[in-house]
């Protein structure tokens, strides 16, 4: 498959089989973060893995609507950075966050990005200080987000040419 292959069909998946990913292709998908371009190879990023049923259960109230999904996933990939050894943290995250994204779904597996920086939980707390209460990160690290991992229930047909924004493009100037 080639690369623009991968980037047409992957898609955001939400729903789940409930079939075990085998621990070979997480490793695959996490290697996928690790290798992930960063600025100045500062590599700001840490990655905790969460497959514990119960964690992943209160993970899915993290945000106020929209990380559901966790509840059904057999996995889930937080990513973190320390912004002491970057002004780019937020890319390099969001680079591994894309990467891992990316190989998930090359690897069969469904994915879905599940924005944390920024955002609340349900009861109104952050959800980076929801998830840290919950995960014990440091709190010199900040939440980027987190990468929802599941054998998939569906998935969506890979987008077409006809469905890119082609005038999205712009050469020379605006």
């Amino acid at each position: 498959m080639n690369i623009l292959s991968v980037f047409k069909n992957r898609r955001s998946v939400r729903q789940y089989t409930g079939e075990t990913i085998p621990q070979e292709l997480l490793e695959q998908v996490l290697k996928a973060g690790l290798t992930s371009a960063s600025g100045r190879a500062r590599r700001p990023w840490e990655f905790i893995v969460v497959r514990d049923k119960d964690t992943l259960q209160k993970m899915s109230k993290c945000r106020a609507g929209g990380a559901g999904m966790l509840e059904g996933a057999d996995a889930a990939i937080v990513v973190i950075a320390d912004p002491d050894k970057t002004d780019v943290w937020v890319e390099d995250a969001s680079i591994a966050m894309a990467n891992m994204h990316l190989a998930a779904d090359a690897l069969g597996i469904g994915s879905c990005w599940i924005q944390g920086r920024l955002r609340e939980a349900g009861d109104g707390r952050l959800t980076e200080t929801y998830l840290r209460e919950l995960l014990h990160y440091p709190d010199t690290y900040r939440l980027e987000a987190i990468l929802s991992l599941g054998m998939p229930a569906s998935h969506a047909p890979a987008y077409e040419d006809s469905d890119l924004l082609m005038e999205k493009i712009h050469y020379e100037r605006y």
